[in-house]
């Protein structure tokens, strides 16, 4: 199975693909990032087409979205709220299936507890991808905790399925 995890933002969205087999192994993670100077559209317009290409060159089995946490900004959160929608966009126009979790699942699927710190995150990412270096930058970093977190729950949910069908 292989998974594409989305931490999104309109500034700064960032992606981790990951595939599970007997191991998890990390396939590509990175950030793609937008102009502040650039229209909303116009970087809503690049987010989509980057997560395309994406999609195109890994072929995942699935999509996973980190879930829009409202802070005490609203504007950031509307903001977030449309990158995802242009993932999700992207993800639906390849037929993919998207799943999204709270900051809180994705802690505690990478690192056992929902209240970890970023830097845990980061770490426990490296040791379960058996990576050299902590993957960087922090946008990547949770792009990939986002798809181990799905990669780990897609078997079960999909047992689950199986039992209700």
């Amino acid at each position: 199975m292989i998974v594409l995890g989305i931490d999104p933002g309109t500034a700064n969205t960032g992606y981790g693909v990951v595939r599970r087999g007997r191991t998890l192994a990390a396939l590509d993670g990175g950030v793609i990032t937008t102009s502040s100077s650039a229209a909303p559209e116009a970087r809503l317009t690049e987010i989509h087409a980057r997560v395309s290409e994406l999609i195109t060159e890994h072929r995942p089995d699935a999509v996973a979205l980190e879930d829009l946490y409202f802070g005490q900004n609203v504007r950031s959160a509307f903001a977030v709220g449309q990158a995802r929608g242009v993932v999700m966009l992207a993800a639906g126009q390849h037929g993919l299936p998207c799943s999204s979790y709270t900051p809180q699942q994705v802690k505690g699927a990478v690192c056992g507890s929902g209240r970890a710190a970023k830097d845990q995150v980061t770490r426990m990412v490296q040791s379960l991808l058996r990576l050299p270096e902590p993957p960087r930058p922090d946008h990547a970093a949770d792009a990939l905790a986002v798809a181990i977190c799905h990669a780990n729950r897609a078997p079960l949910l999909a047992a689950v399925r199986g039992a209700a069908a």
